[in-house]
């Protein structure tokens, strides 16, 4: 009997990883909405740009940082929707919505922490490479 409480209460402690679950979708919120204040910062800059005339020094160079500034926040977004999808289908439940659609199959789809962390590993070496280009 005790056993059995023991592995209840066990089992229910991987109720903690909603935790993370939650503020990784949190912030994945944040970045799309940061991401995409970004872009439309650059967009007003641009147009005021062009409909008074000027040409700023650089100005290219500095719309095109900004934007691939905005891409990088997006692959760091994306990155928080792995992991928080991944996270909870590891230790919570499947995620029902997703596997009735074939994007929910293709992407979301969890089933061990080596895929997790395989999905996760590309989308980062892709936020490496957007950052490396934003630099350059």
């Amino acid at each position: 009997m005790l056993e059995k409480f023991f592995e209840n209460a066990m089992w229910k402690t991987r109720l903690f990883v909603l935790l993370p679950v939650i503020f990784g979708l949190i912030g994945a919120v944040i970045l799309f909405v940061v991401g995409s204040v970004d872009i439309f910062e650059v967009l007003i800059y641009t147009l005021d740009v062009y409909l008074n005339g000027l040409h700023p020094e650089n100005f290219h160079e500095e719309i095109v940082s900004k934007i691939i500034g905005a891409v990088d926040l997006y692959l760091i977004a994306v990155v928080m929707l792995i992991f928080a999808f991944g996270i909870y289908e590891l230790f919570i439940s499947k995620i029902d919505a997703a596997e009735e659609t074939s994007a929910g199959n293709n992407i979301l789809t969890i089933h061990s922490l080596d895929q997790l962390k395989d999905k996760i590993a590309k989308v980062i070496v892709m936020v490496l490479i957007v950052s490396f280009f934003q630099k350059v």
